[in-house]
């Protein structure tokens, strides 16, 4: 009898291993059968379904209105007016292509990017990778830091560097308060962080800037001025975070998805929808800050006072840009909703960086241990700027960690478009035709643009700066052999052949499978059905509702 009721299901489950309906599950290579999904929970309403895979794009979202968003967004609207809306523009509609690779690689591999990345690539290759990923959780870290000081130097008028060295104490008292119910307190930060959405949209009623100037920066691209290709990169340093990658893959894995073509393909148009209106309303928080900065300072009837606020406008004095809404409590809310921005971004942050570590090093961190290591590495170049160079040093290192971000990007971004577009991890769930052109050029476009920057900007750097002679040729001698190098790399992580085949059929049950798969060879013939992709029981305890 159980083995007629085994051939039924065989037969049941046949037609999604032949042709395009084959389903790429992550098996249980334990041996030890996953869980299923009863027969109701395949049956709930479409909104429903929608709500259970709510969670993880917004989660994503909040790093795109971190403090390095709104220093960025503030400095191009001052120094460039509209001119480079069509930075944020491009960069978010990348971001949301990019972020939905990401979600569709952890649904249908069953691995987060850093998991593939570590049965993927050489030794050494991967320990790289895991140490750029590291920086690049470092240096979106910064701006959080600095965020969190301005916000407590308007609240409280503490020095700057005091305040960064009390951003260590707000987040491990932001990480004891999730023991409380961290729904409620992810739900309270984002309603301040909207809240200062809200007085931007405000005040963008209020100052009306002209609607051709805004759809003329936005559609038509341009760089001209001073500094504004410098200004291009941080924004999309700002906007396009490697860390993201490795985060949205993985919170995806914290839903449950049945093992059929459909079940898949629900949950990739459900992490569609999701990460579409997530990033959306961060197109439109982004813009509206753009504009309401470019419109109040390049007024005619500017004061000379507010003038000097725009000649070098930082996360510390933007809040007089909300006064005609807010009046003489701009400054308090505004400081509210700069402390929640610097603290959201928190979360997203620790998750990240702990995905990373575990999928790099399969070493697991206690995410308060976790956090406060990385913090601890964040504050030190914080501290020291904040010392020196006061608030405007500390809006500078704001800029300098969103390029470097910028640079950091091909390293989590190459690996993603090519194991998303690959047959030997995503068998016909790979990439179509368009969205490969679409996502290439667009990838190929910012790093070229990363390359070009970096290869001119320190050129023109080393013609022009007042070092003596020998001093640019030993700078020249250290500095150049790494470009040399970033390029390398660069080109062997885009044309390097895959050899690990992650692909399997979803009826496979192999004992060395795993090994199989790391060494490039092929599948198992022998069969074993399933009822659902196994569940990431370690990625459970992800703070989202289920």
């Amino acid at each position: 009898m159980a083995s007629l009721q085994q051939e039924q299901q065989l037969c049941e489950i046949a037609p999604t291993s032949r042709g395009n309906s084959k389903r790429i599950a992550a098996l249980n290579l334990d041996g030890q059968s996953p869980p299923s999904i009863d027969d109701h929970a395949q049956q709930k309403p479409g909104w429903r379904k929608f709500l259970s895979y709510v969670g993880p794009g917004f989660l994503v979202s909040l790093a795109y209105l971190d403090p390095g968003n709104l220093e960025t967004d503030l400095q191009a609207g001052a120094n460039h007016g509209f001119e480079l809306l069509w930075v944020i523009l491009i960069g978010l509609i990348f971001a949301f292509i990019i972020q939905s690779l990401a979600a569709n690689l952890g649904v249908t591999t069953g691995r987060h990017l850093a998991e593939l990345c570590k049965v993927e690539y050489p030794k050494y290759v991967k320990l790289c990778l895991w140490l750029l990923a590291e920086l690049a959780v470092i240096a979106a870290d910064i701006p959080e830091v600095i965020g969190t000081a301005f916000a407590l130097n308007i609240l409280f008028h503490i020095p700057i560097w005091t305040g960064v060295l009390m951003t260590g104490l707000s987040t491990l008292l932001l990480l004891g308060l999730q023991k409380y119910g961290i729904r409620k307190l992810e739900l309270l930060i984002s309603m301040l962080v909207f809240t200062m959405a809200a007085c931007f949209f405000g005040e963008l009623s209020y100052v009306k800037p002209p609607a051709s100037g805004v759809l003329k920066g936005m559609f038509i691209p341009k760089l001209s001025g001073q500094g504004a290709t410098g200004d291009a990169i941080a924004l999309l340093g700002a906007l396009v975070m490697p860390h993201n990658l490795f985060l949205h893959s993985a919170l995806v894995l914290s839903r449950k998805v049945p093992n059929s073509v459909r079940g898949i393909n629900d949950a990739c148009r459900y992490f569609l929808i999701e990460s579409g209106f997530a990033l959306f309303v961060a197109f439109l928080i982004n813009v509206s800050i753009v504009s309401v900065s470019g419109t109040v300072c390049s007024a005619k009837n500017l004061s000379p006072e507010d003038a000097d606020q725009c000649a070098d406008l930082t996360l510390k004095g933007a809040s007089f840009l909300l006064k005609n809404v807010l009046g003489k409590s701009s400054s308090i809310v505004y400081s509210i909703a700069l402390l929640a921005s610097g603290q959201s971004s928190t979360i997203t942050g620790t998750y990240a960086g702990q995905y990373i570590m575990q999928g790099f090093l399969d070493l697991k961190m206690r995410k308060w241990l976790r956090n406060l290591l990385t913090r601890s590495v964040a504050i030190l170049p914080s501290l020291i700027v904040s010392i020196i160079g006061g608030p405007s040093g500390a809006s500078r290192l704001i800029i300098i960690a969103s390029m470097i971000l910028s640079f950091e990007l091909p390293f989590a971004l190459i690996p993603l478009l090519k194991f998303s577009s690959s047959n030997t991890k995503m068998g016909p769930h790979k990439n179509s035709i368009y969205i490969i052109v679409i996502s290439w050029t667009l990838g190929i476009m910012i790093i070229g643009i990363n390359v070009y920057y970096l290869s001119t900007g320190f050129v023109d750097w080393l013609a022009h700066n007042n070092l003596p002679k020998v001093g640019n040729v030993i700078i020249g001698i250290i500095v150049f052999p790494f470009m040399a190098i970033y390029i390398l790399a660069i080109i062997y992580l885009t044309f390097r052949k895959d050899t690990a085949v992650t692909y399997i059929d979803p009826v496979t049950n192999d004992p060395n499978l795993e090994a199989k798969m790391e060494s490039g060879q092929g599948k198992s013939s022998q069969e074993m059905v399933f009822d659902q992709v196994p569940y990431r029981e370690d990625l459970a305890d992800i703070p989202l509702p289920k």
